[in-house]
């Protein structure tokens, strides 16, 4: 679809649920686009919905799922995905057969048979969405309007899911800078699987390994550009991790037999010392990680033109 023939949608109201980085900086991006009349917002903290009023992130602080959801057009659900299933029955009732309902969860399969099991006839207003965007810090006080901005949003529709609906959150993604595609979820379960949940439980697993240590304290005072960058992930909100490592479990143990197979295979030519096999094992791993980041940096490129 081309900017010219796109009709970007407006909405009167927007329940926000989940006053954090990822559903605040969908609100203040969908405000910034003139997007958006009113924004409700819900919160299981108070102090949380109040900061979230405060920063002008939401019009309405309100104390239930179901007050924020009553009238509106538009829903994000953006709570961690182990609440999934008690958030969409508290919205069920009060849904109306129009609204657009999306989440942001990091896992899809489980996101899913949470709405199949819940949501009944409003099943249909559904289609689950999973932004590659954020930080290693959590809070409403770290959202910022560019957070999709030139980032990839992934789709992945049900067969309920009718074709202007998903056609409406494409829209609405699209029109606050994110590039979309579709998946399904089970699909995207073992994507991310692999390129985003292994990569962090190993970075919290490597930390771990080293603060074990009798001197992992003195061995981190040295620990230089190299360690923060492969280390950034793991100051990642606990119990959000918690939650997509427990629910995508299948395919996660599934990548760690891969990663294990991998790293056994440097083992073996550390133990052997054998060389010319440690310098392959890094040469095929440097020339993969530069020809994906030529490839992303293009595709980037390719994207803005269009």
């Amino acid at each position: 679809m081309t900017p010219e023939s796109q009709q970007t949608p407006r909405f009167d109201k927007l329940a926000l649920i989940g006053c954090g980085l990822m559903g605040g900086s969908f609100a203040l991006a969908l405000r910034k686009a003139g997007l958006i009349r009113h924004i409700a917002g819900f919160s299981a903290s108070e102090k949380t919905r109040q900061r979230a009023v405060e920063l002008q992130v939401i019009d309405q602080a309100c104390a239930s799922v179901a007050e924020a959801v009553q009238g509106a057009d538009l829903v994000l659900l953006a709570v961690p995905v182990g609440a999934m299933h008690d958030s969409f029955a508290a919205m069920r009732d009060v849904l109306q057969p129009s609204t657009l309902l999306m989440d942001v969860g990091s896992t899809k399969c489980d996101v899913m048979a949470a709405a199949q099991a819940t949501l009944g006839e409003r099943l249909s207003c559904f289609v689950p969405a999973h932004p590659i965007a954020g930080k290693e810090v959590a809070g409403i006080e770290h959202a910022e309007a560019s957070l999709y901005q030139d980032r990839r949003t992934i789709l992945t529709p049900q067969p309920q899911t009718g074709i202007h609906r998903l056609q409406a959150a494409h829209e609405v993604w699209a029109a606050i800078g994110s590039h979309v595609s579709t998946m399904t979820p089970e699909a995207h379960d073992a994507t991310f699987a692999a390129v985003s949940h292994l990569p962090h439980m190993l970075a919290f697993a490597a930390v771990n390994a080293l603060t074990a240590q009798t001197q992992g304290a003195a061995f981190l005072d040295m620990a230089g550009p190299g360690f923060r960058d492969f280390s950034r992930i793991a100051a990642s909100d606990a119990s959000v991790w918690r939650d997509i490592l427990s629910a995508n479990k299948t395919e996660v143990l599934t990548q760690v037999e891969h990663f294990r197979a991998a790293l056994d295979q440097f083992e073996t030519a550390l133990n052997s010392g054998d060389t010319a096999a440690l310098q392959h094992l890094i040469q095929q791993a440097s020339d993969v990680r530069s020809a994906w980041t030529l490839q992303a940096g293009n595709a980037c490129n390719k994207a803005s033109e269009d």
